[in-house]
């Protein structure tokens, strides 16, 4: 199979079978051997309901619906866990995304060697004040933070050479950093390519602003998972054994003066010193048990993304995991 197109999606009903029958004449104009993969992340709608009957109509089109709302990553996980195509192609359901980047996209991966390529919405149709430029301020950190040169990680047009997709987790709220999920596993060829940004046809955005505060949260979580993911106690070993040694340090400064400089002087727990010194060591132990702890997590657990599945429709591969 040359192309799966994962469609994660919630409350797109109006929008469905437009977009289907758009891919479907790119796919056909091609002569590309594919499959339609839509995630219903718990649509409320008649979502489901649609993309049966074009499961009905087209045997390249398939579905998963979970149970409830689980979030954008765990649909995407468990699309990666399904799909069968040697080039995996990642779009919204809004019909804000062109499938007539496709072939181009395709391209780039099976022909130039990418591993991946994200797109890159520079002209959008989006509120400038409330998307644009706080979409801006997050790329601009995202690019400092993770080393990673794309100017919208957030984009949903992306293209994966099929081993990036089943060689890394996605979990959370972590779709935003699929480009750095997976430089962080070692696929580092990663390219951008410009792509058309179109007008919201139907329906709502399903995002508010605080998609932008959990985004920069979870780019602090990955920043740390990237550099410490692996070996915790090097962050909070070090900072805990220098919060000790400064702790200690004032124990012993005080212990010098009370019994060799100021014998008759004020009590060790009177000064400022001491609860200095005290508190010090308390956050150094923390820090260094801290550090061990997830030493140990590290070492015996793996992340999952978590979702239940209520139905699929012609999904051949049982072999994705999941857990409710």
């Amino acid at each position: 199979m040359n192309i799966s197109i994962v469609i994660p999606l919630l409350n797109e009903e109006e929008s469905l079978k437009e977009l289907h029958d758009w891919i479907v004449s790119v796919m056909q104009a091609n002569a590309y051997d594919y499959e339609i993969l839509f995630i219903d992340d718990g649509s409320t709608d008649n979502s489901w309901h649609v993309i049966s009957e074009l499961a009905s109509e087209n045997q390249s089109v398939k579905g998963i619906r979970f149970q409830r709302n689980f979030g954008k990553s765990q649909a995407l996980h468990a699309g990666f866990k399904a799909v069968q195509g040697d080039v995996v192609i990642t779009m919204d359901a809004d019909l804000q995304d062109n499938p007539e980047e496709i072939p181009e996209l395709y391209n780039l991966i099976q022909k130039e060697g990418y591993d991946l390529i994200s797109g890159w919405k520079k002209k959008r149709y989006d509120s400038v004040i409330f998307k644009n430029m706080p979409s801006k301020l997050f790329n601009w950190a995202a690019r400092r933070t993770s080393g990673v040169k794309l100017h919208d990680f957030n984009c949903g047009l992306k293209a994966y050479n099929k081993r990036v997709v089943k060689g890394i987790e996605v979990s959370g709220e972590m779709h935003r950093y699929i480009p750095v999920l997976s430089k962080n596993a070692g696929f580092s060829k990663i390219g951008e390519k410009i792509v058309q940004h179109q007008a919201r046809k139907y329906g709502n955005t399903k995002f508010g602003m605080e998609r932008f505060i959990n985004g920069f949260l979870d780019l602090i979580t990955i920043w740390f998972v990237s550099k410490f993911g692996k070996r915790p106690m090097h962050l909070f070993g070090a900072l805990g054994v220098l919060m000790f040694i400064i702790g200690f340090g004032f124990a012993i400064y005080l212990g010098i003066d009370k019994l060799f400089i100021n014998k008759t002087g004020r009590l060790i727990t009177d000064r400022p010193q001491f609860f200095i010194s005290l508190t010090a060591m308390i956050m150094g132990s923390q820090l260094f048990l801290a550090g061990f702890l997830g030493e140990m997590i590290t070492r015996t657990r793996k992340n999952e993304a978590r979702y239940s599945i209520s139905e699929e429709i012609n999904v051949a591969s049982k072999e994705h995991q999941y857990s409710s």
